[in-house]
């Protein structure tokens, strides 16, 4: 019996060839610094801990076929193992590309077994990330994708009655029933009080804004908006998991000290620009990996068993739009066995 294929009415036109999905690769990498950090969890010991995750996801990231070159890392070269800005990483083999780490993004949260401590990287293109420079602070305002439109420069400087109303009804929701995420710093209490005054929910965190970005880009997490000062580092990170996730990023320069403010402007930086995240990340084909440490909104941190280790990590490919959540059981006798990393 003779069988024909008739052709559709609307076929599948492939654009471009599927190429390797890096995100898989970095989720080894936070895996493996969370891992190695969360034996630091409640010590009170910040520098052990970080040089721990600091120290694994050397060794892993060493292994990724990527070009990599570190913009956002740990500052100028030191005798500490630190993923240091400029330092080249990967096996050189792959695509050139731009990396921003934070092997523990809340090293104070893991010392005193605080929620929410996480291990993020993200990479992106060579030469489309915003190198921070001197600066240290940045203004934040960070929405998910139902609230983007909602945003525009202005919001930054605008009352906090005024941003919150225009996210509401972007959202289609009660201004009381906002959450809104916020470093709990001397410098936010104003920010704090306006956010109540205005009939919203305020979730407080000592440390970790890249978590908070997180939350407030990422689908049902509770957390409707990130707003306040903290790191600019932290900043482009965050950026980078904000466009993968279809979200809206307003940052803008906030020095606080007055050596800060100079030598910002002795680097030609515009203390007035209000960049979003497209001028942060120029580019959406972007990979971004979040392992937790310690429990939290997001996600579980590691918990030990008999025979290991278990952890949750999120994943994003920002061509794709894909977001992936991916529990693993990691068995650490064998780990051990084959890795130098301290697991």
């Amino acid at each position: 019996m003779a069988f024909t294929i008739t052709p559709t009415a609307n076929p599948i036109v492939m654009n471009e060839t599927p190429n390797r999905n890096l995100a898989l690769d970095l989720v080894r990498v936070t895996e493996a610094a969370a891992l190695a950090a969360s034996h630091w969890m409640g010590r009170g010991q910040k520098e052990a801990g970080d040089g721990a995750a600091v120290e694994a996801m050397r060794l892993i990231l060493c292994t990724v076929e990527m070009d990599g070159v570190v913009v956002i890392g740990e500052g100028a070269k030191d005798e500490a193992p630190m993923l240091f800005d400029g330092e080249k990483i990967g096996n050189g083999r792959g695509p050139a590309v731009d990396v921003a780490v934070d092997p523990i993004e809340g090293t104070a949260l893991l010392a005193y077994g605080r929620p929410d401590a996480i291990s993020v990287v993200g990479i992106a293109p060579r030469g489309t990330m915003w190198s921070p420079g001197p600066a240290y602070y940045m203004n934040k305002l960070v929405v998910g994708r139902e609230a983007r439109s909602a945003l525009h420069a202005g919001l930054l400087a605008a009352p906090v009655s005024e941003t919150l109303s225009a996210i509401a009804a972007a959202l289609a929701k009660p201004l009381g029933d906002l959450t809104i995420f916020v470093l709990d710093k001397p410098r936010h209490q104003k920010l704090i009080a306006d956010i109540r005054e205005a009939g919203a929910r305020v979730l407080l965190r000592t440390d970790g804004d890249v978590a908070g970005a997180l939350m407030a880009a990422m689908p049902n997490s509770g957390v409707d908006v990130l707003m306040g000062i903290g790191g600019t580092p932290e900043g482009v990170i965050a950026a980078c998991a904000v466009r993968a996730l279809g979200g809206a990023m307003l940052g803008q320069l906030a020095p606080q000290k007055e050596d800060e403010r100079k030598a910002i402007e002795s680097a030609g930086l515009d203390l007035d620009e209000v960049l979003t995240e497209n001028e942060l990340v120029r580019s959406d084909d972007v990979f971004f990996a979040a392992t937790g440490i310690t429990d939290g909104v997001l996600m579980p941190g590691v918990h030990y068993s008999g025979e290991g280790a278990s952890t949750v990590s999120i994943v994003m490919r920002g061509k794709t739009g894909t977001i992936r959540k991916i529990y693993a059981e990691h068995r650490l006798d064998k780990l051990r066995s084959i890795s130098a990393v301290a697991y």
